[in-house]
Parts: structure tokens; sequence; C-alpha cells
């Protein structure tokens, strides 16, 4: 027998200093690495790569000329039985990925190989309401632990060594329609989360927790004349009714249930401090039964994180009759208009409308459209409002069962939905995940009731075109010019992401991870996955190397609410892979040694 010689323990000591200095030991993650995420491609601590959401990689050994030669290097399967709608986008710490599965699940991997470090299974009750699948898009990283929502609205935190439970909260009342299904975030030391259940008339919100030990440190509501409150020693200080008075925009009592729920988290802007979420639907459907602007619904909020008090709001679809909502994502950008520097901001809402705004007081500086076809509006005026059809609102149920039914595009699943773009500053465009359908609606009679879908309304989803309905589209924000186009016979439903080597990835619910020029709209590559890929695409760099990693799982909020449009997506199989690739080493040799 050959034995080794025992290292001294002198030498160990310096081993393990060495493996300290070079980043292998895994250590906290600081409020500083969120900020300074997008610089540092060797890992992604932030949902969006970086706090203000753009999606951009500064890496560039993958690029347009050699990602035809990406290749797989590992898969990770979720396993079990709960295998539907993977919506997550993981996250990298030291050569650890951190991501959710359906079902409120949670899973370490190592990003080397694959294999599993450790899993939490949420025991979620039997009663969950999840409006749009049992899905969930990815956990917040801080300190020494791992962050994410459940679908009985609970706030649950693991340690990212082990997956053991630190603390576990409750957010909201999942019996009164409450879930969180968004990735919450970490802003200035602040645990932030919104909440989902606008179809169930719930009162929007978004409150603030000490990551350390889940103490509440401020709440924000999000419909018009429900008081916000901050935290100190267990106690709660008023701190402003948002908006104003209790009805202002409302109907009598129907502020009470008025939905406006922040279902899918937002972004932190470190220029303005301000934090920028979107809020959804007003509740019920049933625009006749709610006269007036119904603030804060589907709007955008600007919020100081400090306290959560509103700092401006701007609202894409006032007296929302269609479910457009206005929660898609704010992503910050800056351009320069005749040599001074504009702080911007931009959203595709599900309206149909791009707006480009202010992102220091929220003032409106253009909007336009960003699909084919819109009905419900004939435009934007000066300030943003939209100039209504109102031909195309659903006619009130009077003494009927129902009310007129009218065809309305978009769809109200959305021009664009949850699927995040990306912001590409070396292009200076946005890459738009979008479809082109539209709706029959119908309104009806309706009564709250706790814990049961408040709508009031009927419809049929509707396909705008025979060949396609989602069109991948690269848009310029300060044109408004399209400027390239990519059509798919299915809705898309997955994120976005662009790096500096020209280049755009995205999913299709046909199971393809796909690769575009960001010049041209050229597809460069593709991988089929198995499944529809509804996650968002994320680059990181390792030893070196660049690497692509997508979540696989097909399901979401379309084959359960598509209609006509379901159709064509029937037979899609749903799944749950995590995909890795790369370049073959002597390629990416290559790219590095290039001026």
């Amino acid at each position: 027998m050959t034995r080794s010689p025992r290292r001294p323990l002198f030498a160990v000591s310096l081993v393990f200093s060495a493996m300290l200095l070079a980043g292998v030991a895994h250590a906290a993650v600081s409020n500083e690495e969120i900020l300074q995420d997008p610089k540092n491609p060797q890992q992604i601590v932030t949902n969006g790569l970086g706090v203000q959401g753009q999606r951009y990689s500064p890496l560039d050994l993958l690029n347009a000329n050699n990602v035809k030669e990406l290749r797989p290097v590992w898969a990770f399967s979720f396993g079990g039985e709960k295998q539907r709608g993977q919506q997550a986008q993981p996250l990298i710490k030291d050569g650890v990925m951190y991501l959710t599965g359906s079902y409120s699940r949670v899973f370490a991997v190592d990003a080397r190989t694959g294999k599993k470090l450790w899993q939490y299974d949420a025991r979620l009750p039997d009663d969950i309401r999840p409006c749009c699948d049992v899905i969930n898009r990815g956990v917040a990283l801080y300190g020494d632990l791992v962050f994410f929502g459940t679908l009985d609205a609970k706030l649950v935190a693991l340690n990212k060594d082990t997956g053991k439970v630190v603390w576990s909260k409750k957010v909201a009342d999942h019996k009164e329609g409450y879930s969180i299904s968004a990735a919450p975030m970490i802003v200035n030391g602040k645990l932030i989360t919104g909440v989902a259940g606008g179809e169930f008339g719930v009162v929007g919100k978004i409150q603030a927790y000490n990551p350390e030990n889940g103490e509440l440190l401020w709440m924000r509501p999000t419909v018009e004349g429900h008081m916000g409150y901050v935290y100190k020693d267990g106690k709660a200080i008023e701190n402003g009714i948002s908006g104003g008075e209790a009805g202002k925009t409302w109907p009598g009592d129907l502020w009470k249930t008025g939905g406006a729920a922040p279902w899918l988290g937002g972004y932190y802007d470190p220029e303005t401090n301000l934090i920028l979420f979107g809020t959804g639907n007003p509740a019920p459907w049933n625009s006749h039964l709610r006269p007036g602007d119904n603030l804060y619904s589907s709007s955008r909020l600007a919020l100081n994180p400090d306290d959560g008090t509103i700092k401006w709001h701007f609202q894409s679809t006032p007296h929302d009759g269609w479910d457009f909502d206005g929660v898609n994502e704010l992503i910050s950008f800056n351009y320069k208009d005749g040599g001074k520097e504009i702080k911007a901001a931009a959203t595709a809402d599900r309206n149909g409308f791009f707006y480009v705004l202010d992102r220091t007081n929220g003032k409106f500086i253009r909007g336009f459209p960003f699909v084919d076809k819109i009905t419900w509006a004939t435009g934007l005026d000066k300030d943003g409002r939209p100039i209504y059809n109102e031909a195309s609102r659903p006619g009130a149920p009077g003494s009927e069962a129902k009310g007129s039914s009218v065809f309305v595009a978009p769809a109200f699943l959305g021009a664009k939905n949850w699927m995040p773009m990306a912001y590409n500053k070396d292009t200076g465009l946005f890459y738009v995940p979008s479809n082109e359908w539209g709706m029959d609606i119908w309104n009806e009679g309706i009564a709250y009731k706790k814990g049961a879908a408040f709508l009031g309304a009927g419809f049929t989803i509707k396909p705008l075109n025979e060949d396609y309905i989602g069109v991948l589209r690269a848009i310029d924000p300060i044109s408004g010019k399209e400027v390239w186009r990519h059509k798919n016979y299915a809705p898309l439903w997955g994120g976005v992401l662009t790096t500096k080597g020209n280049l755009v990835f995205t999913g299709t619910p046909e199971g393809f991870l796909q690769a575009f020029n960001a010049k041209t709209g050229d597809k460069v590559w593709e991988f089929q996955t198995g499944s529809g890929v509804l996650g968002s695409p994320v680059t990181w760099e390792m030893d070196g190397e660049q690497y692509v990693s997508v979540v696989s799982g097909w399901g979401g909020a379309v084959p359960l609410w598509g209609g006509e449009v379901a159709k064509r997506v029937k037979d899609f199989n749903q799944g749950g892979m995590l995909w890795t690739f790369k370049l073959p080493k002597q390629l990416q040799q290559t790219a590095s040694a290039k001026p």
C-alpha cells in the first residue's frame, strides 16, 4: 500500500488562506456586491443582472461570431412530479447556483458540475390561490441567507450553505387570495417584496423587512385610501395615506378590495435612490362598477426605500377595463439629448404602448405602440394618458346576465406580460418579448367574497395571425422605431438577456433557447431543451470561461387562460430542467486572445 505524505498543518493553513483570497470560500453577499453586480461577471447576485434590471452582461468571450459553437456542459433535473411552469432566473455566488422551481422549491447547485447541493420544499396548504400557475421567479441573496416568497404568501430565509430555515414570516393571508411569485430584492440592507392576488380583490402592498430576522420595517399599500406604516420597536407608526382620502378615485367602498397587486416585484435605481415598482389590475375587472382612475392600479410607482413613501406615480391605464395592469418592469437607463444627460426609465406595457419616463419625477417623455394592433385606445396625449376608444370598452351588464361583448387588441395577457425585456447600452436598444393577440371580452355582475375570484368579466383570447403570435422586437427608445423583429408561432413567455458580445438570448414555448445578433436580429444559434423555456437566461464567467444558463419547463398563464391560443400549445411538454452551456475551451482561449 502506498501512503500519501501527510501535509504539514501550516501548509493546510496556507492553502485555506489562499482559497479565501481567491474567493472560493462561500463569502457573505454585501450591499456593495449587490450594487456592483453588473461590473462583476464572475457572479450574479441580483435579479436582472443588476439592481436596475437591464439584464446586460459586459462579457464578450462568447459573441455573435462564435456562439454557433456553444455546447451544453451539464443539465440538472428538478425531479419529482412538480414539473411545470419554471420561470426563475438563477443567481450565482462562489461557484454555487441558487434558483427556485415550481411549487415554492429552492435549489442550490454546483455551477461547475450541476450536482445538487441542497433542496428546500415549502410545505404548501391545499387551498393556495395562485391565479396563474404554481410558478416562482427566483431568490434574493444577502449575507449568508437565501430569500424567496411562497405561494401561500410567506417570506422564507434559508442558510445558503445548508438550505436550513433561518426564519419564516407570513406576509399576507393566502385564504384572502394573496400569494408571492416574484423574486424579492435587497435595497440598502432591506428585504423588499410585493404580493400577488389582484384577481381576488386583495389590497396590493409593498413591504420591507429586516433580512437578519424577518422584522417588518415598513408597509406601503398600493390602493389609494389605505394607510402606510413604518415599524419601530415593534410599534406601527402611521406613514401617510396612499394618495389622499379614501375613495377619491374609487366609488363607494371598492377601494377596500381594489387589487393593484405589485405581483412582479421591482428594481432599484441608485442614482435617484428610488425603488421602481409596477402595480396590477384594479378589482373587479368590470370597470362599470368602479368609475374613476382607481389609483394606484395599473401604474408605475417610485418609492423611498427608507420608509416606503410614494415619491411619484405614472398610471398607464387609468380606469383599466381590460386587465392590462401596469406591473411590467420599469428599467432605468440614461441617454443624451442635446448634450444633456437624461435619467430615463422605460417600460413596455401590457396595453401595447412603450413608455419612456423621467425617472427623477415620473414625468412622461414619450410613448408609442410597440405591437401591430391596438384597438382600445387611439393614442396617448401629451401627458401619456390614453385616448380611449370607448367602443372597445365592454358594456355594463345592466339587467342582462352579461354586457355587450367587444373585440379588443391586445388581449388581457398583454402585448408583453411578465417576461422581462433587456437593454443593451452598446446598441442603445431594448429587446422586448411581445405577443400579437386579441380577445372577445364582456362584463358580468359580481360581488366580493373573501378568497373567491373577483373578476366580473369573461373573455376568449384569439391569435391575430395564423403563422405567429410571439415577436421578439428590438426597439429604439429614443426614436420609437422597431429596428428588427423575429416571429414565433407560439406566444413568447420567457425573459431576455443581452451581452457586450452583440448577443440577445431568449427562449420559446417550443423548447428552444435561442441567440440573435443584437444589431441585425439574425438568429445565430439555438438549442432544444425538451420543454418550453419560460425562465430568464443568465451568463457569467468562471475559471476564465463564459457560461450561459437557463431554466426550462412549460406552464404558466398561457395554457391556463389562453382560450383559442391554448390550442396552439396544448401538446407542449411540461418539465423542470436547468441547462448550462459554454464554448469549448480552445475557442474561449482564442476569443480572449483577440485584441
